[in-house]
């Protein structure tokens, strides 16, 4: 659905904000797009949806090329950014029909969409006062109206929850994992771990315009256990035999993915007196910072 080919961006003044990016997402895939500011999330999702021109590599969209055949993929994609540009001297629901035209959605349907998915994120009451007397959080709810309304088979979000309360960010999420069903692909790019583990299938991490890491959610995933010991010596001594890991006092806290094997592990605490041993699952935020 979505083709990310040899993609690389250079500002003016040389600097190189994406290198040699590539990345495939499958249709109906939910991929989260993770990473520090200034990693190039925002640079690539621009690039993708035809508002940032670009030199190097090659961007498809369905098999159509984004610099070829922008219209099309305009035509198949919708796309929520963090801080939504719209008419303010429209109303809410002047936007809404703007939109539904450009996209040619038929009247019925407009109406059906539009009164559904304004009841589920609260915003009914106000689509008839003007955009300019919105908050930034009754903005970025337009903007969500505005790209679940189009019905499109691939969705581009660029921090789609950004000046949401906790409530509507729950909500957005189930939004989401309701167009999975319906076979919606979409691209995450998100600040909330928490919502990136909740929704998305895999996750590609950034750096420095770098891709470094792209793994399904699952495996991503580390177990970590906590190893007490009766003193911090001989925390020390089985964390220097296994080569991994922290010491804090007398714990030992080492972390290993899912497809290592167990076996040492036990063998190497055992040998060093080992008091209580405990398991957690790292979240995505812990293995990302």
């Amino acid at each position: 659905m979505l083709e990310i080919i040899n993609f690389s961006k250079t500002y003016k003044g040389g600097k190189k904000a994406v290198s040699n990016l590539n990345l495939e997402i499958l249709p109906g895939d939910i991929y989260g797009f993770i990473g520090h500011n200034g990693a190039g999330k925002t640079t690539t999702i621009k690039a993708v949806v035809g508002i940032l021109d670009f030199e190097e590599g090659e961007i498809r969209i369905d098999g159509h090329s984004v610099k070829e055949e922008p219209l099309v993929c305009k035509s198949l994609l919708a796309y929520i950014p963090d801080n939504p540009d719209l008419y303010e001297h429209l109303t809410g629901i002047q936007y809404l029909d703007f939109i539904a035209d450009i996209f040619q959605i038929p009247s019925a349907v407009r109406t059906e969409r539009i009164g559904e998915y304004a009841e589920q994120f609260g915003i009914t009451e106000s689509l008839g006062d003007l955009i300019s007397s919105y908050s930034h959080g009754m903005k970025q709810k337009l903007a969500i109206i505005c790209a679940f309304m189009q019905n499109p088979e691939i969705l581009i979000l660029d921090e789609p929850t950004s000046g949401l309360d906790p409530l509507m960010q729950n909500r957005f999420a189930q939004v989401i994992l309701k167009e999975k069903e319906k076979g919606t692909t979409v691209l995450l790019s998100s600040h909330l771990f928490e919502e990136t583990e909740r929704v998305c299938d895999r996750v590609a991490i950034l750096r420095a315009g770098r891709l470094v890491a792209t793994e399904p959610m699952q495996k991503l995933h580390r177990r970590v256990y906590q190893l007490t010991f009766s003193s911090e010596q001989q925390a020390v001594l089985a964390r220097e035999c296994w080569q991994d890991g922290e010491v804090s006092h007398n714990v030992w806290t080492v972390s290993l993915k899912k497809e290592q094997s167990l076996q040492k592990l036990p063998q190497t605490a055992l040998a060093y007196g080992v008091c209580d041993l405990r398991e957690k699952q790292e979240t995505l935020e812990e293995m990302f910072l």
